[in-house]
């Protein structure tokens, strides 16, 4: 792998976290911003979150990578630079740049350096004529694309699977797209995976499983800002809570203080009462021509979409210009 990685974070990465944190808990609905969830710890349990029974996303996904591969290959075209958007398993991409004419670079781009640095690197091994560029960085803010990666290829396509595309709110996705519309340019393409609306059962049992792992990736944010900002949540008296809000077409998760308690964090203290929640995640589910329309407000045209035959995932590519 290119040994020189492309680092962008702020200094102050620590502060930032310390001012959402406070921000978020003084509301009067309390919130945490979810990117929050993906230290090191928090990309494992994820990983174990896509390999469980109750969610369909992940293996409905990869098997419309499977069966359509060629034809998603055939649209792009050869010699691509493509971008990843958040770094998992990178066992989707595998699929992906198998399918792919010669690609010329990959740029991975994740908040978590550690995770993105040792996916990167055993996918560099496996794929050497490959140019694999990570970047550690927020990708949720506007990031500039290694030297390296914008003289591999003119032909930039982005690739945003999992449908964290709806971990945004509309107006939080709307800005994304036009992020994303900006870095991979004119003639550029986005790849993006999108969950379906659909039976609500089938939805909350994805984002509460029995095993109880989403439980604990929710829980995780609590032990992060105790680790990294002295806070002294007792984990055990939160209770994690996963809902559907059909009026905003969303899947929500929380967690549920289950006694009146005061949590200090750094310096500053936090009251909670019995019941009371902290807004952690929101996953919004869109009908496929619903996003199409959607995405054409930032530009995009919908060249092509796949969807599975129980209707529960979609992946659409997105033309530029």
């Amino acid at each position: 792998m290119d040994t020189t990685v492309q680092v962008i974070d702020s200094p102050d990465r620590l502060k930032s976290f310390r001012d959402d944190v406070f921000e978020g808990l003084s509301r009067e609905q309390k919130e945490l911003p979810c990117k929050y969830f993906y230290d090191d710890r928090g990309s494992e349990l994820f990983n174990t979150i896509c390999g469980l029974d109750e969610y369909y996303p992940t293996r409905t996904e990869t098997a419309l990578l499977q069966a359509h591969g060629r034809e998603m290959a055939d649209l792009i075209g050869p010699g691509v630079c493509l971008i990843e958007f958040g770094c998992g398993s990178l066992l989707k991409t595998r699929l992906l740049l198998d399918a792919l004419r010669s690609p010329a670079a990959f740029v991975p781009i994740d908040i978590s350096a550690d995770h993105l640095l040792q996916s990167a690197a055993a996918l560099a091994a496996d794929y050497p004529n490959l140019e694999v560029l990570p970047v550690v960085a927020d990708f949720t803010r506007p990031v500039k694309l290694p030297d390296k990666a914008r003289k591999a290829s003119e032909n930039r396509i982005g690739f945003f699977p999992g449908s964290t595309i709806g971990n945004f709110d509309h107006a939080g996705a709307a800005d994304f797209l036009a992020t994303v519309a900006d870095m991979v340019g004119g003639g550029g393409a986005l790849l993006i995976g999108v969950d379906l609306k659909k039976d609500e059962d089938i939805l909350v049992r994805a984002y509460d499983d029995a095993q109880g792992v989403t439980a604990a990736f929710n829980r995780n944010v609590l032990e992060r800002i105790n680790r990294e900002l002295g806070g002294c949540f007792d984990i055990e008296t939160f209770r994690h809570r996963a809902l559907y809000n059909g009026a905003e077409g969303r899947i929500e998760m929380h967690l549920v203080s289950e006694k009146d308690q005061t949590v200090t964090v750094h310096d500053r203290d936090f009251t909670f009462t019995e019941g009371e929640t902290i807004h952690t995640e929101d996953s919004y589910k869109y009908h496929v021509e619903e996003f199409s329309s959607f995405a054409a407000g930032a530009g995009f045209r919908s060249a092509r979409t796949w969807v599975d035959g129980d209707g529960l995932f979609s992946l659409h590519y997105l033309t530029l210009g």
